[in-house]
């Protein structure tokens, strides 16, 4: 919890209105719902990303990020932790610029493959909290 993720944060929630969500679950328990639903009622566009779901959140479902017809921002990932450096690769790969880890996923390679792209980096933080803390809503450009 340093003031440079501090203000990586701050930078994310304040640049990007659009968040994709690897992961992104249709099971109103799980975080990878709440989190997307609680975000998108705070002005966030979400776009979710399942292999078996074909819509999440009133929104239509992508398979993989490569399947997103469109330019991608923040990824915000809710898989296992050693899911992430695949899931990194394929968000440099998609041309995202923002890659974001929730609570409780942490990867050291993910780290390196997003910074070694230049992507802003947040992992084991929660969007709710970080959201709450900085009493914001998405940004409108």
């Amino acid at each position: 919890m340093t003031d440079t993720t501090d203000a990586t944060v701050e930078q994310i929630l304040t640049r990007y209105d659009t968040i994709t969500v690897v992961g992104a679950s249709n099971s109103v328990d799980k975080p990878a719902h709440y989190v997307p639903d609680h975000m998108q009622s705070h002005g966030w566009r979400i776009i979710p990303i399942n292999p078996t779901a074909e819509q999440i959140l009133g929104e239509p479902v992508y398979r993989t990020l490569a399947d997103v017809p469109e330019q991608v921002g923040l990824v915000d990932v809710f898989r296992p932790s050693e899911q992430t450096p695949e899931i990194a690769r394929q968000a440099v790969a998609a041309g995202a610029t923002a890659l974001w880890l929730q609570l409780h996923i942490e990867s050291a390679e993910a780290r390196q493959i997003a910074e070694e792209a230049g992507l802003l980096y947040v992992e084991n933080r929660c969007l709710i909290v970080e959201q709450r803390r900085l009493r914001l809503s998405a940004p409108t450009h």
